[in-house]
């Protein structure tokens, strides 16, 4: 089955920004697109692959590594 294509403002709603910033990663070729004609679609599966890639895991304290304070 093929992933649903996904046009610029869905992406942008999908990643809570606005439609500048999608427009930036496919210019700037950081996420995969389709050109149907002289549409641009982003597979579904591109936009779960770029916030996989970007996101950042928390930082877990070790016991005794943080300064205490007297």
């Amino acid at each position: 089955m093929t992933d649903r294509l996904l046009t610029v403002q869905q992406v942008a709603e999908l990643l809570g920004t606005g439609v500048r910033f999608p427009r930036r990663l496919i210019e700037e070729r950081r996420i995969t697109f389709v050109r149907i004609g002289r549409h641009v679609r982003i597979p579904e599966s591109a936009v779960s692959t770029y916030i996989a890639e970007h996101t950042v895991q928390p930082v877990t304290a070790r016991p005794g590594a943080l300064r205490r304070v007297a």
